[in-house]
């Protein structure tokens, strides 16, 4: 539910309607991280709900650079805030690196995941798939390509 959300407003945000909201501050940011990691059950999903949302910019910054067309931005944010939630989850503060630092690359990666995995996907060729049509406007498949005997012109010597 909470990552439709986020996914959602991405959305609505990349296209127009909205806009995303700032960053957090240093000192709010790590107030947010430290009430995510030591407060109550509440308290953290509150805090995590709160740092998806100020990292959303973030995400459509990065989702950007991989898209050709406003469909493949949104897209490629609701797919970069999948990256941005994993990198709540496992971001460790006492490595001294910054969220968005840290959030950055996983963003990238569950983007990059996503691309090679649809580019595998749209290199499968079905043998039923039409490749062109006759002069009688039926479909020719790959599949009668390839059954149909070689025709060879007789040539007359």
């Amino acid at each position: 539910m909470l990552l439709a959300f986020f996914c959602l407003m991405g959305a609505c945000a990349c296209s127009g309607s909205g806009s995303f909201p700032k960053p957090l501050s240093s000192q709010e940011e790590q107030k947010t991280l430290e009430i995510y990691f030591q407060g109550t059950e509440k308290e953290k999903a509150e805090a995590k709900e709160r740092l998806i949302l100020h990292n959303l910019r973030l995400v459509a910054h990065i989702a950007k650079k991989y898209t050709t067309s406003p469909k493949d931005t949104e897209e490629m944010i609701s797919i970069g805030t999948v990256g941005l939630i994993k990198a709540i989850q496992t971001f460790k503060p006492e490595k001294k690196s910054k969220l968005a630092s840290y959030a950055s690359r996983c963003i990238e990666n569950e983007i990059l995941m996503y691309l090679r995995s649809s580019k595998n996907y749209f290199q499968n060729v079905s043998l039923n798939d039409p490749i062109a049509t006759d002069k009688d406007g039926s479909e020719i498949t790959l599949l009668d390509a390839i059954a149909a005997p070689v025709q060879r012109s007789v040539v007359d010597s």
